[in-house]
């Protein structure tokens, strides 16, 4: 007679309660607390009304429970605005931070906000980081689109005014004109590439492969460019390496391995490649003689257009700085790692990928 009576009653107020905060669920804060701490104490004296007239409790009783229930519901609704004062303080300490730049997360806010705020002050790092080395990008691609563009511009000039005409200044012009388009071509082809990596598109047709013909077509696609520069190129192969892998894409991430380290060792040394298992991984190693890379420079190595300095220096004809970064995004996309130690008269870039099973 009592219990069921103030249930009902005390639904009754929940579901106005519920209705009032959907009206108003675009309100501050401050007025949500608000409404619930008024919503549980007219439950509460919903409650204590049925009984009173249940029981048929009349007189100074009636009276000192209306009054207990009273205080305790204003005491509810001081709290509760104590309460929203401070959500509301601290959520507009939050906006102001947000909208100054650069965005430092404030310290002593609520457990939640202050998980928000530095998810936000990592992610505004994170894009401050992105947007210099777009600047860099930018920057790089710039100056190293200008120059063989104003060269050949002049090539151009000089054969269509004339003032070049002898046969072999003409034949060394052509042939400058086109080893500087196939550059400007595959300097265009690696940051379309580039782009597809950072992406997220790059598609992968991955098969069954085995390192050891991985690098065999690798070196022999490597070897003109090797014995020009007269560096011997070694393959020193373990046991069957199996992975479950894109050869075009991986084989590219290594050749670019590779002619990198021809590039940056001297003449009448050796690059030695590796394919072995080395802690339950399938593992590649390209080892060359540059000399070593500075300390310093070892996180920045795959970095876009990151060319190095002192022993990475790049000579003429040497790579746009694209490469490492490409074999980065790839070895990446096969769920692999790559990295990069100095080690002996040179520096051991490896590539290790999980094994097929």
């Amino acid at each position: 007679m009592i219990v069921l009576p103030a249930l009902l009653s005390g639904l009754v107020v929940a579901f106005i309660g519920l209705l009032a905060m959907w009206l108003l669920r675009t309100r501050s804060i401050g007025v949500m607390l608000a409404l619930a701490v008024v919503v549980a104490v007219a439950a509460t004296l919903a409650g204590v009304i049925v009984i009173i007239l249940k029981m048929i409790i009349g007189g100074e009783a009636q009276d000192v429970v209306l009054m207990v229930v009273a205080v305790g519901g204003l005491v509810g609704l001081g709290v509760a605005f104590v309460l929203a004062r401070r959500v509301l303080t601290e959520s507009r300490r939050f906006a102001d931070a947000v909208r100054s730049m650069p965005f430092t997360a404030p310290r002593g806010l609520p457990a939640e906000l202050q998980t928000i705020a530095n998810a936000l002050e990592e992610s505004y790092a994170r894009e401050q980081a992105l947007e210099g080395a777009r600047r860099e990008l930018v920057a790089w691609v710039s100056h190293d689109l200008r120059t063989p563009l104003a060269g050949m511009r002049a090539m151009v000039e000089a054969l269509q005014d004339g003032v070049v005409s002898d046969p072999p200044t003409v034949n060394r012009y052509h042939a400058q004109i086109k080893l500087e388009v196939e550059r400007l071509s595959g300097m265009v082809d690696d940051l379309f590439e580039l782009s597809r990596i950072h992406a997220g598109a790059l598609r992968l047709s991955t098969a069954r492969i085995g390192l050891a013909d991985l690098v065999a077509d690798t070196l022999a696609a490597a070897e003109p460019l090797a014995r020009a520069k007269g560096v011997r190129l070694a393959f020193e192969p373990a046991e069957a390496v199996p992975v479950e892998a894109d050869p075009g894409a991986l084989g590219r991430a290594l050749g670019n391995l590779v002619v990198n380290a021809i590039r940056h060792t001297p003449s009448d040394h050796t690059v030695v490649l590796r394919a072995a298992t080395v802690e339950g991984m399938a593992c590649l190693s390209v080892a060359d003689a540059c000399g070593g890379i500075p300390v310093e420079d070892l996180p920045r190595v795959f970095d876009v257009a990151f060319r190095g300095e002192a022993a990475r220096t790049p000579a003429a004809g040497g790579g746009a700085g694209l490469g490492l970064a490409i074999a980065q995004g790839i070895v990446e996309a096969h769920d692999g790692v790559i990295g990069v130690v100095n080690e002996g008269q040179g520096c051991r870039f490896e590539i290790r990928l999980p094994l097929e099973h």
